[in-house]
């Protein structure tokens, strides 16, 4: 039987049910007409009613308002969506499509269940664990399988289940499990949602360990691992039978007792509830083992970062929806939106389109174009502009901090797209250059890490250059190198070892790589050489290069930002009065201190450099 042919058995049943219980009162309406008596019998109360009745209804009220919280702090704190109330489908799902079709096979047997179960012989999955970032479309894919199966929806997040009684947590559990059975049972199936599943399911030995850390009593710990258990326990009860039934079989048992074996009647099978449970976390290493086991959540699906062809299909799926110009229904222009938008999730596409639609707004326009995009991706990653009124030589030493690290991102970052030099106070910097990869990559060579720190160093090296001094802007960009030289000496073998302080973080939440390698003076020694090394062959860059730092800084000085090729413009402008063109050997670029074609992670978004 399919979840159709049972919610139209249990909407039969519904309407006998119904009628039933009409029947009685009209059967008392009928009886009064009948024998002549007034449809409603005349009631009055006592002379000396107007002295208890008004003390009679304040005990009541108060009764109400002290015993009515606790009767329904146990009741679950989900909301049920009925399919027609959802308007998402697997057609509103963009960018997953392996998944999606995975999905897909899911939901096939949970509305044909009983094919699945009878016929094939096989077990239909109970739990579904959706786990990625943030903002991936974990939630969306859960209400669109709801639309498409055609069943109710409930949806809870983890924290509503916490309460500040001791075991009302349990009972808020208890009770949702209750109504997901209750569902499936009268609608033929049920799909049930926990968002954020790891506040109530965090591997119980981390949560005793938290606790004993914090200090804290040993009985929150035992309820906080009591509310695991009970999860556990919840997630092997969808097949237990209702009250009724359970009240049905103890009579009949009971009565079995007293009668002989082959004159006993026969108690009713437990039926099988037709429910899906899915929940969702970016936390799925820290919950508890037993969760994820065969019998609970079943299958894990993983949610990442969507790729470059992934990205074209939600900016194709977004673009749809929004008013835009006709210049973004070029191909190049979107294919340049998917390329520039490497590490975005759904949610963060969703809301650039939104902001460009903002800007168009600002700018009482009906529709967004490129540039609202483009402005609306600055905005959202680096930050509103915040223009101060700062001294003309701080200005100028902001200027060449700015177009060192362009200068060398220039001349060394092969592969790279220059798309912002700015002095422009966002956020906390008061400049920045933004640059990124030209193709969507996953790794990194030694090389190409090397350039990196190359170009967090130009700031510095350009200021000394020219004030013979650095301030206290390269604060930030020493950081970021250190940090890089210390991923390639403590976790990339790009030292001269092959240890990796990352095994020290086996097991263990947390840890501070940089730490751990600037603590061992072997490796605080290697990442220094590194430092050192690649600071000399910056000096010796930008020493032949000074002009053109000083041609970008101008520029800088008199219109505050350079976007994309106007970086490339006044470069080439400045080499060609100079008569020298840019060639740079980048392996020239590279201290010899390990292994130069390992590969490393890359950075999925903008570069910035301060």
């Amino acid at each position: 039987m399919g979840v159709r042919e049972h919610r139209e058995e249990q909407r039969q049943r519904r309407l006998l049910k119904l009628s039933g219980w009409l029947a009685i009162p009209a059967s008392y309406l009928w009886w009064r007409v009948a024998t002549d008596r007034p449809l409603l019998p005349e009631i009055s109360l006592p002379d000396e009613a107007m002295f208890w009745l008004p003390g009679l209804a304040i005990i009541l009220l108060l009764a109400i308002v002290m015993v009515g919280p606790m009767l329904t702090n146990s009741r679950s704190p989900h909301i049920m969506f009925l399919p027609e109330q959802i308007d998402i489908g697997f057609d509103q799902v963009q960018g997953m499509s392996r998944i999606v079709e995975d999905v897909k096979h899911t939901l096939t047997v949970l509305t044909d269940h009983e094919q699945f179960r009878n016929q094939m012989g096989g077990t239909p999955r109970r739990g579904i664990l959706f786990e990625g970032p943030p903002g991936t479309g974990k939630t969306h894919l859960a209400k669109a399988m709801a639309k498409e199966a055609g069943v109710p929806f409930l949806f809870v997040s983890s924290t509503a289940f916490q309460s500040m009684w001791y075991g009302m947590t349990a009972r808020k559990i208890r009770a949702y499990f209750k109504a997901l059975r209750k569902v499936a049972r009268e609608e033929g199936g049920v799909i049930g949602f926990i968002e954020e599943i790891d506040a109530i399911g965090m591997r119980r030995s981390e949560t005793s360990e938290s606790y004993s850390d914090m200090n804290v009593n040993r009985s929150m710990s035992s309820g906080t691992g009591g509310v695991v258990n009970e999860l556990l326990i919840q997630m092997q009860s969808f097949d237990q039978p209702a009250g009724r039934e359970r009240f049905r079989n103890w009579t009949v048992s009971r009565a079995n007792k007293f009668l002989p074996a082959d004159r006993h009647f026969h108690t009713k099978a437990t039926p099988y509830n037709n429910v899906l449970l899915v929940a969702a976390t970016n936390r799925a290493a820290s919950l508890d083992t037993a969760l994820l086991r065969p019998g609970r959540f079943d299958r894990q699906l993983h949610f990442g970062i969507p790729g470059a062809s992934a990205r074209r299909e939600l900016i194709d799926f977004f673009l749809a929806m929004k008013a835009h110009d006709a210049e973004l229904d070029e191909e190049s222009a979107r294919v340049d939106i998917a390329s520039a938008t490497l590490g975005y999730t759904p949610a963060s596409l969703e809301r650039l389109f939104d902001e460009a639609l903002l800007i168009a707004l600002r700018d009482k326009r009906q529709a967004l174009n490129l540039d609202d995009v483009w402005q609306a991706r600055t905005d959202t990653e680096l930050g509103l502009a915040e223009p101060v009124d700062s001294p003309e030589h701080e200005r100028d030493s902001i200027a060449i901090h700015e177009a060192g690290h362009a200068t060398v991102a220039y001349l060394v970052g092969k592969g790279r797209r220059l798309e912002m030099l700015s002095i422009i106070k966002r956020r906390e910097a008061l400049g920045f250059l933004a640059h990124r990869m030209q193709e969507e990559r996953h790794t990194q060579r030694r090389s190409e890490l090397v350039a990196l720190i190359q170009i967090a160093l130009g700031g510095m090296v350009a200021e000394e250059l020219f004030f013979g001094e650095s301030g206290t802007g390269p604060g930030g960009d020493l950081a970021a190198a250190t940090n890089a030289a210390v991923e390639m000496v403590g976790s990339l073998g790009m030292g001269d070892s092959l240890v990796s302080f990352r095994a020290l973080d086996a097991g263990v939440l947390g840890g501070n790589l940089a730490a751990k390698v600037l603590s061992d003076s072997r490796a605080r020694t290697q990442v220094e050489t590194i430092l050192t090394t690649n600071k000399e062959r910056v000096d010796q860059l930008l020493g032949q290069h000074r002009h053109v730092i000083r041609a970008l800084a101008d520029a800088l000085l008199e219109r505050n930002e350079l976007i994309g090729d106007e970086i490339i413009d006044v470069i080439t402008a400045a080499e060609r009065a100079h008569g020298l063109p840019i060639e740079i050997d980048l392996r020239e670029a590279i201290p010899v201190i390990g292994p130069a074609d390992m590969d490393a992670p890359a950075n999925g978004h903008t570069d910035l450099v301060g």
